[in-house]
């Protein structure tokens, strides 16, 4: 009987034991703790554009206001050493896009089929972070970018940077098509200037930390 006792007692010490150790290992990771929740923070450094050519000119389209959230991985105990991407996403309103000349915004918000979808959005499928020098990374990314409602999958580099006040800026630009997304390349003064169909999309972040994490 002292012995079936003893087994159970055993069994039962085991167990506490495996289980005190699986919390310390994944309840209190140091991975885990040091992967914290950032948002797009109002900030004039932020920006983000799109950029083309013409029959007449270069062109651009600019915004300041959009949203935005990432998740950031770091060493244990640092804060400045940036080690991961867990997530990256964010949300810019079609209608905040302005070049200057109302005639080439209207046909652009029409090409972009603004009044149906709203938002161009962007989102992370993996990211992998390399020290480029201190505070400053290469991000290489791969993610979803959708423009009038077509969700293409795209890669591109971002620059990442750790400020001195804790924020995270990310820096990054993309060459695309927009007849890949099913847009038709606006024009405007009767069809006497007609936009040509490569753009680049140029951005830059800011992300905040969020606190509570």
């Amino acid at each position: 009987m002292k012995s079936l006792e003893f087994k159970i007692y055993k069994v039962k010490n085991n167990y506490a034991l495996g289980l005190a150790l699986s919390i310390c290992i994944f309840g209190f990771s140091p991975s885990l703790l040091s992967q914290s929740i950032y948002k797009i923070t109002d900030s004039k450094d932020i920006d983000m554009k799109l950029l083309g050519t013409s029959t007449l000119h270069k062109w651009s389209m600019d915004a300041k206001t959009f949203e935005g959230e990432a998740q950031f991985g770091f060493a244990p105990g640092n804060d400045h050493e940036l080690t991961s991407l867990k997530s990256l996403s964010f949300s810019l309103e079609a209608l905040n896009l302005k070049s200057g000349e109302k005639s080439l915004d209207k046909n652009a918000y029409k090409a972009l089929k603004a009044d149906q979808y709203k938002d161009i959005l962007y989102k992370l499928i993996s990211a992998t972070v390399s020290p480029e020098k201190e505070n400053r990374y290469v991000i290489k990314s791969k993610g979803k970018l959708t423009i009038a409602g077509v969700t293409k999958e795209i890669t591109m580099d971002i620059l990442g940077i750790v400020n001195a006040d804790g924020t995270i800026t990310c820096n990054g630009s993309d060459k695309l098509n927009m007849t890949d997304y099913q847009v038709k390349p606006p024009s405007f003064m009767l069809g006497a200037m007609k936009t040509g169909d490569a753009i680049t999309l140029e951005f830059t972040l800011v992300y905040k930390k969020q606190k509570g994490t």
